[in-house]
This record gives C-alpha cells, structure tokens and sequence, in this order.
C-alpha cells in the first residue's frame, strides 16, 4: 500500500490516491460525518457555472464535483494526478472530458477557462503558489477561481477537539472503511500541516488574483476561497509578477511555508499583503 508524505513527490502522491480510488467518494463521506456533499454544494455555488461556460476542475478525483458542473449546462475538463482515479472516474461520468495531468504544470493554453476549482487537492501539491499562478495563467481575464479546503477553525476548542479527531478518531475509522487506511495517516498531516485562511488569501493575492476572499464552512473545518483574474491586465504582467515572487523565494533560500504563521504575521516566505476580511458565512448549504 501506498503512502506519500510531507515531501509530496507527485509520483507518490498519484500512487497513493490509485490504491483508494475505489473508495475513495465513499471513505470521504464516512470521514467527514456527511459533510463532504454540503462542502461540494457549496462550492458549486461559489463556482456558479453557467450553460457553455468553460470550468476546469482540477484534483477532480472521480469526478464527483466536476459531474455536478457539467449539470448546470457547462463544459467541463477534470484534471487529476492520479490515473487509477481518473479510470474510476470515466465509467462513472462518461460525459466528463477527464485528463491525466499536474496542477503546477496545466496542459492547458494561457486564457481558455472562465472558472477553475480544487477542492481538497492544493494542499497536496509540492509548491502551492505556483499551482496558484498556473490557474490564473488558464483562466480568462475576468475568470474566477474556487478553492474548497480544509482549513483552522477559529474556536480554540473546535480546534482543539478538530486535532483529536484527526490523531486518534479519523485513523481507526479508516482502518474499517478504506483500502489503504496509511494514506489518511498521510490526510490528517496534511491538513495539521496546513496554514490558515488567512495565509491562502496572501497566496492569491501574491500571485495576481484580486477581489480574494474566504469564508468558512463547518466552523472553519473547511474554508471556501474564491478570486478573480484581473480584466485589464496583460497576461505578461501577471507572469512578471509571479517570476519575481518566484526570484524572492531563490534569494531567500525558502519555499511558501506551509507551517502555520504565528499570529498577526504571514509566514516566511510569503508575499506581504494585507489580512483578508472574511465573508459573511452563509447559511450551510443542504445536500438537496
């Protein structure tokens, strides 16, 4: 059984989600005590696709989020690193135009979408910033990005009940309900490992994306983040601006921190911006 860690090798990480492809919708819902359908309404909403528009799901899994897309008349492409899901994905969604490929480099031409999401997939990648600017890259001017992602709850007790969970619940759960319970070894690191809403919005920001904003779903277990590709401003600016970005992090030796920032500072690392203001949370959205 396979098994990534905290390095998040591509190669491993794409092996890891092959062996609970199978699964894989089941297992997450279990996890998730029957939330993970809300959380993909929700994010279908934020989304808002409309008949013809062009969506790219990216992390799309079976391609449970990119089905309920393509519902709303769009034209969509799931994108996945994992070939075993992807397999499973195509029989259960024959309409969906699925593609085999890495989030920090899309097969895809500068400005040919109108909406991108990931749901549950930016915390896996190696360098989360440059996923981040390959999405604005694929996006049209006026685009707009939906990331769905665990996150911090804000409560200290949520919080700290939430960490419980995650050591000591979530592994016996998935030692009954998933074929390969190490890779949720690997999930509940993962999500620890993790940084706040706050340091998301800084990423977004960092790399070009304006009219940024979060809000959280489930008491801040899972934060919805959206954004917008700038009208007006040529793609070579928003690449020149994501190569300095990238020059600052080779002067300073750092990669994007994925630790959590102490508070009131962005972490090492990251591109300085101001703190987000949160959205309103809505009501929680209902499965039906």
């Amino acid at each position: 059984m396979s098994r990534a860690d905290l390095n998040k090798r591509p190669d491993e990480v794409a092996a890891m989600f092959d062996d609970v492809a199978a699964k894989y919708d089941l297992t997450n819902d279990i996890l998730s005590a029957g939330n993970a359908p809300l959380w993909r309404v929700a994010t279908v909403r934020a989304v808002d696709p409309q008949p013809g528009e062009r969506v790219l799901d990216i992390a799309a899994g079976t391609g449970t989020s990119a089905a309920a897309f393509a519902k709303k008349g769009a034209e969509v492409t799931a994108l996945d690193l994992s070939a075993g899901m992807i397999a499973v994905g195509r029989e259960r969604h024959p309409e969906i135009t699925f593609v085999e490929g890495d989030a920090e480099h899309l097969p895809f031409d500068d400005d040919s979408f109108d909406a991108v999401s990931i749901s549950f997939g930016l915390r896996n990648v190696n360098d989360p910033m440059q996923a981040l600017g390959e999405m604005l890259r694929v996006l049209k001017p006026g685009g707009r990005v939906v990331i769905c992602e665990f996150s911090t709850p804000p409560l200290a007790l949520l919080r700290f009940g939430y960490g419980a969970y995650l050591k000591r619940v979530l592994p016996g759960v998935a030692r009954l309900s998933s074929s390969n319970p190490a890779a949720y070894r690997y999930l509940a690191e993962s999500i620890e490992a993790w940084p706040e809403q706050q340091v998301l919005s800084q990423w977004l920001r960092g790399v070009g994306f304006t009219m940024v904003a979060y809000r959280n779903l489930t008491a801040g277990i899972v934060a919805l983040h959206r954004g917008r590709k700038p009208v007006a401003e040529p793609v070579r600016e928003s690449v020149a601006r994501r190569a300095k970005a990238r020059r600052a992090h080779q002067h300073t030796g750092e990669q994007p921190s994925l630790g959590k920032p102490v508070a009131g500072q962005p972490s090492a690392g990251q591109p300085s911006a101001d703190q987000p203001s949160a959205e309103q949370p809505d009501a929680e959205p209902t499965a039906g």
